[in-house]
């Protein structure tokens, strides 16, 4: 059985990756290659979020790094994620009001589910997992999993139909 080889968090964060990659406990955690679908899906979901999200004070970031957990360091790179106003900080370690993640089909389910717990339990108020060829998926609160069908995702106020990104 191969070992990973453990790295430092300060490597890690002074690192320059092609896709930027994820660390888990020391492990450096390759993000999926992105494709057409999901790369799509991003751009319309940045810029209609970006519209939507404005005027109310609140930012919208494509992969940007947040630092899940410290001890042991976690950091996550969502696909999208909403914060309000713009942070202080250059690797957000408060938690953003929305993480966006968009499915791949290299996705691993648990990993899936551990980045949605670490989101939420950090804070994160909502977490949307998409599925950007049926435009299906969940929002997932600290309360609940709401399973999404209609392609009409929401967060508070925020209120973005799939159907009608192009």
């Amino acid at each position: 059985m191969a070992t990973a080889q453990l790295v430092s968090v300060e490597e890690y964060l002074h690192t320059s990756f092609e896709y930027d990659a994820e660390y888990v406990e020391g492990r450096i955690v390759h993000r999926s290659l992105p494709q057409l679908t999901h790369s799509d899906m991003q751009g319309n979901l940045y810029a209609a979020l970006r519209g939507v999200v404005r005027s109310s004070g609140f930012r919208v970031w494509p992969e940007l790094r947040i630092r899940t957990r410290s001890d042991p360091a976690r950091f996550r790179v969502p696909d999208l994620c909403v914060t309000q106003g713009k942070p202080a900080e250059e690797t957000l370690t408060s938690p953003p009001f929305l993480c966006i993640e968009i499915l791949s089909p290299e996705d691993s389910a648990l990993e899936l589910r551990m980045k949605i717990e670490e989101y939420l339990a950090m804070g994160v108020d909502y977490v949307w997992v998409i599925d950007p060829v049926s435009l299906t998926g969940e929002i997932c609160t600290r309360d609940r999993i709401e399973k999404i069908v209609n392609a009409r995702f929401s967060a508070g106020e925020i209120r973005i139909d799939l159907a009608q990104l192009d």
